[in-house]
């Protein structure tokens, strides 16, 4: 079985362009399963499973969604090896730019719209730089112009990645992507071991243990402060 870790900013079409892609690559014989990892809502799984596609979801409440995807991860990949399947794709939440799913060896996605604004490649942290494919969506909505420049500033803030267009309601580009995706000679059995590619967000403080009060007083543990300078002037 294959891995491939889908991740990307909140409506960026993730699940949109997961589902064309699945559609093509289907169309080669192989079985395809979705583990989609979200906060607190999502009916993304009845689109999967509409589909005929084998589907779990998590999730993962008040938690990180990163550190939720790294404590089922594991379990995740025997219940696709269970299952039989050739390829199995997990979606993360992405809900913070600072997000970091990506694991070493395992080929990952992050998906990004022309539509977010030319400065936020900028702004992404590990999901846009450490991935290896990095799939832009909404381009029928900008000029040509806007299109490469875009993409221009993508390939900037992640050279190494390929670089690739995919429009989620025509499908156009999702076979080329798919393509990409599975590799017959790698299998993956398991994953214990295996190491994430950066640091996840981290904080222990007094508000992830349920703090609600505001003030120092009442802060605790891994805090970081701003400085400002001209602070009572």
């Amino acid at each position: 079985m294959n891995l491939t870790i889908f991740s990307g900013p909140p409506s960026s079409g993730k699940t949109s362009v997961i589902l064309k892609t699945i559609a093509a690559v289907q169309q080669r014989g192989l079985q395809v399963g979705v583990v989609k990892f979200d906060c607190l809502y999502t009916d993304d799984d009845a689109a999967y499973d509409k589909a005929g596609i084998p589907v779990k979801k998590g999730l993962s409440g008040a938690l990180c969604p990163d550190h939720f995807f790294a404590s089922n991860i594991e379990e995740v990949v025997r219940w696709g090896n269970q299952l039989g399947l050739d390829l199995l794709i997990t979606e993360s939440a992405g809900l913070c730019n600072r997000c970091s799913p990506y694991l070493k060896e395992i080929k990952g996605v992050c998906v990004i719209d022309n539509l977010s604004g030319i400065n936020t490649p900028k702004k992404i942290g590990p999901m846009l730089k450490a991935a290896d494919l990095v799939v832009i969506t909404k381009g029928d909505i900008v000029s040509q112009a806007e299109r490469e420049v875009f993409a221009s500033r993508v390939s900037s803030v992640n050279p190494q990645a390929v670089v690739m267009h995919v429009n989620g309601l025509t499908g156009q580009g999702a076979y080329e992507l798919g393509t990409l995706l599975y590799d017959a000679e790698q299998s993956v059995a398991s994953v214990q071991g295996m190491q994430l590619r950066f640091p996840m967000p981290a904080a222990m403080c007094s508000y992830c243990l349920g703090e609600t009060r505001i003030g120092e007083a009442f802060q605790m543990g891994n805090t970081k402060k701003m400085k400002l300078e001209d602070e009572g002037r």
